[in-house]
């Protein structure tokens, strides 16, 4: 028996490149009490970089699994974030340590949005498949979903003074959800186009909507106040006023709540410059300052008035109009002049702010010395930060700070290892940059053409690109200038190849000529003394196609020419003969937009092996140094490893988000970068653990198999009716694995009772999506759960979870539980012993916060000072009867 070849596993090492991903919204964040406004959260494909805006230095990286950042929300208190990713996972992290113990999955695909209650207990989701999911973050635990849109969710806000919940949607619909009742009272039809954002205004009196045009529609809330005893049919007739002086009127059902009618009034409408629909509408924490943008680069800022700021402006304007009556009529017994109250008068236009690059989303926060810090996002992975000062008569958007070192502003479409594996070259659009292997930091950063191509001077101490434009470019590494630009082609360079004997390049163009170049060093015309690099053209092979790409053999001796009719040709690279008598072994790779791989020998030209390679065009290809294993990278954002002698698939590299453009290997072969349209570059290491082809192909299989169980039918409730409301979690490979591991316990208990109760409560507390696992649990193993239930119950371990267990599965076979007469005893016993032993907890609780608070008396009265919590709830308390009492005198007036 022959042996086994052995491969060795390459795992991702690092992400870089990437300053902010597009997907993502970038968010103001505060650090260890650092000071605000100084650092942002971007998402970077599936981590999160917080970034200090002052340094230009990625300060924190929340590293994520394998789907990519939609969304971030920082929690209120400025501790946690929340991060919502493609799949449509949550997870909460701490900003301190970086760590994530959080997480939450429910919704089927993207996180659109998030949303924090003031207090931070509660989290609110939306996704692209079209649900709300209320999370309670304290029980770490889903509390329920609301189901109304038809389309993807695009924005939440709470009304915290009523527990309200307020959504929009692509479907163009504004929903108002009482989350008492968890039911949807309210539905604005106002809107012709999807409702991108929305915010509240004049502590949540005002609702400013934007949509697919260039208005922001105003809409007044009011609240209705009743008596609880009020009769039902005077609550239909006060709604049905109410509403017919609303422009959205109701499409829905309206709950009639003992303690308020809601009633939306269209108050008027704030028209932006840009006429494209809205993409951001923010407001910093105290809705003071509003900004807005659509698909281009401008940034629109807007002030909102206070209600004494307006009232002062309309003073002015009714003294002004009293002053020019009197001046006209000559005479003081005319008419008293009115002057109406606008929207304009509330909303008013500060600044607009020019960005370098369309913009793709921003944040924006208030100092209290007056300025306004705003913090923008770009399409082009920049992110740019403005102050504008508010004080000022008219203020001017000031930039502070631009990221930009840390990656291109285009997609890189080349990549290139120096030969000691230390440095890495990737060239875009508009730059080129060399990066330390090691640190992942930027060496140097030179302006180029648009590069196609590029490779190392041997020596490592120049470069050579290829542009799109058809010239070759010669950088000095030491100094970061350009040497020289050569007019190569005619057209784009598409190739470029160094010879073995590291004496010369070779070019390939679409001006279907192949250019053979030497290198040559000449006397340096800028300083007159030294010496530097340039490359003098020796022979042309001209073709009858566009050349796509040219390689040597490893001795020299042949040259290949990939061309635009599909085909390969191989010539001799002295004579520049096509090669007819095929005397040599050798091996050659094609990748094609048709998907596969090709295997060549050139000892006949025949066609080893056609292999299936991608599920999208194969973008490049490159054989490992001295071996006979080849990479592939797609169009399907995947990586592929392949045995050119053996034509097996040897492992998949997953990790970009978008097409992979190309991928360069080390010369020793431990490390291989790669580029994408996400605009990150990924290394990869090699690493000492083997791969066993049988036992991948497993595993591959195994995956499927749990996917597809994962996306099966969704477990139902017996007697439960699905409406507006349902339970948030859903089912996945984890709920699935966690009944299974709780069948097995009560299988286990079954055969040997004395030893399981450790297994089953770990089998039970291990697993976050808890319901879900125990709705997808045969009835017969609940009988046995039950037992075990009371055990647990008369020990008084883990009371509270297993009171949770216990009235779920209750409520989910309650028929099958109470006709069942062997279960009755049991359930009895339950009640009994479930009831008292609640009562010692909450006894227990009780006494505690009674000594708690006795200890924050003493505290109080021998060091005469108050405790931060009251002393906040007391000033707000003031606050409140302040406003309520000027709002009487008003009233008065």
């Amino acid at each position: 028996m022959g042996l086994t070849k052995q491969y060795l596993r390459y795992a991702a090492s690092a992400v870089f490149g990437v300053i902010g991903s597009q997907k993502a919204n970038i968010a103001f964040v505060t650090l260890r009490g650092g000071e605000k406004g100084r650092y942002v959260a971007v998402g970077a494909c599936e981590h999160v970089f917080i970034w200090d805006i002052r340094k230009a230095e990625k300060v924190l990286i929340l590293e994520g699994k394998k789907h990519e950042v939609t969304y971030l929300c920082p929690s209120p208190d400025g501790v946690h974030i929340a991060v919502g990713y493609e799949d449509g996972g949550v997870r909460i992290f701490n900003l301190l340590n970086g760590e994530s113990n959080i997480s939450f999955s429910g919704h089927k695909s993207a996180v659109s949005v998030i949303r924090y209650d003031a207090l931070g207990a509660r989290l609110v989701t939306g996704s692209r498949d079209t649900d709300v999911i209320v999370w309670d973050i304290i029980n770490e635990c889903g509390l329920y979903r609301l189901k109304g849109h038809k389309d993807a969710i695009t924005q939440i806000l709470f009304l915290e003074s009523k527990n309200l919940l307020i959504t929009s949607s692509k479907d163009s619909f504004v929903k108002w959800w009482d989350l008492d009742t968890q039911h949807c009272f309210k539905t604005m039809v106002g809107h012709r186009t999807e409702v991108w954002g929305m915010v509240l205004l004049n502590q949540e009196s005002r609702l400013l909507t934007g949509s697919a045009d260039s208005e922001l529609r105003a809409w007044d809330i009011q609240y209705i106040e009743e008596e609880v005893g009020e009769p039902q049919e005077k609550k239909v007739r006060t709604l049905l006023e109410n509403e017919e002086e609303d422009e959205e009127g109701l499409d829905e059902e309206s709950d009639f709540c003992p303690q308020r009618i809601l009633s939306c009034k269209k108050a008027g409408s704030v028209l932006r410059e840009a006429r494209d629909r809205v993409v951001s509408l923010v407001t910093d924490a105290k809705a003071k300052v509003l900004a807005c943008h659509g698909l281009d680069a401008t940034l629109e800022v807007f002030t909102v008035l206070s209600e004494k700021e307006v009232q002062k402006k309309m003073d002015r304007k009714l003294k002004k109009a009293k002053k020019k009556a009197k001046s006209q009529e000559g005479e003081e017994d005319g008419p008293e002049p009115v002057v109406e109250r606008k929207l304009s008068d509330e909303i008013q236009k500060l600044a607009n702010i020019k960005a370098s690059s369309k913009i793709r989303s921003m944040d924006c926060l208030l100092v209290p010395n007056g300025e306004i810090k705003l913090a923008l996002l770009l399409q082009n992975n920049t992110v740019e930060t403005y102050a504008l000062k508010t004080t000022e008569k008219n203020p001017t958007g000031t930039k502070t700070s631009r990221l930009t070192l840390g990656g291109h502003r285009t997609d890189v479409r080349t990549l290139a290892f120096s030969s000691d594996n230390i440095a890495i070259l990737s060239a875009s659009g508009e730059t080129v940059k060399v990066w330390n292997r090691s640190t992942l930091q930027v060496i140097r950063t030179m302006g180029c053409e648009y590069a196609l191509c590029s490779l190392f001077v041997p020596g490592d101490r120049q470069i050579i690109l290829g542009t799109k434009s058809g010239k070759i470019q010669i950088f000095d590494l030491a100094s970061g200038s350009l040497l020289e630009t050569t007019d190569a082609h005619d057209g784009a360079l598409w190739s470029m190849c160094l010879s073995p004997d590291q004496r010369g390049i070779v070019t390939g163009g679409a001006d279907k000529t192949v250019k053979f170049w030497d290198f040559e060093l000449i006397k340096d015309q800028d300083s007159g003394k030294s010496k530097r690099l340039t490359v003098k053209h020796t022979r042309t092979l001209q073709l009858d196609e566009d050349v796509l790409c040219v390689r040597y053999s490893p001795d020299q001796r042949l040259l290949a020419v990939s061309l635009l009719d599909c085909t390969v040709k191989i010539f001799y690279t002295d004579t520049l003969k096509v090669n007819h008598k095929h005397s040599i072994y050798a091996l050659i790779g094609t990748g094609s937009a048709d998907r596969n791989v090709k295997i060549w020998g050139l000892d006949f030209g025949d066609c080893h092996r056609s292999m299936f390679a991608h599920d999208d065009s194969v973008m490049f290809l490159q054989f490992v140094p001295k071996t006979h294993l080849f990479f592939t990278a797609g169009k399907d954002r995947k990586i592929k490893q392949w045995d050119a002698d053996k034509f097996e698939h040897i492992q998949t590299l997953e990790g970009h988000h978008r097409e992979v453009w190309c991928l360069a290997i080390s010369p020793n072969g431990d490390h291989i970068v790669s580029s994408s349209h996400d605009k990150s570059l990924r290394l990869w290491e090699r690493t000492r653990e083997p791969i066993i082809l049988e036992e991948e192909k497993e595993m591959e299989r195994e995956a499927e198999f749990e996917e597809s169980l994962a996306k099966g039918d969704e477990p139902v409730v017996p007697g439960e009716t699905k409406g507006e409301a349902e339970p948030a979690g859903k089912k996945t490979i984890e709920t699935v694995k966690a009944a299974e591991r709780i069948m097995e316990a009560v299988e286990l208990y079954r055969e040997e009772s004395e030893k399981l109760e450790d297994l089953i409560l770990s089998s039970v507390f291990l697993f976050s999506e808890l319901e879900v696992s125990l709705l997808v649990l045969p009835f017969p193993y609940v009988s046995d759960l039950l037992k075990l239930f009371n055990g647990y119950v008369q020990q008084g371990l883990e009371v509270e979870l297993v009171c949770r267990c216990l009235f779920f599965l209750l409520r989910v076979h309650f028929g099958q539980i109470t006709s069942n007469q062997m279960l009755l005893s049991v359930i009895d016993e339950l009640r009994t012993n479930t009831i008292s032993k609640v009562r010692e907890i909450r006894d227990v609780l009780g006494f505690n916060s009674a000594g708690l608070q006795f200890l924050q008396r003493e505290i109080e009265s021998k060091e005469d000072v108050m405790f931060f919590a009251d002393a906040t709830d007391r000033f707000e308390e003031k606050k409140r009867k302040r406003k309520k009492r000027e709002r009487a005198v008003l009233t008065i007036t």
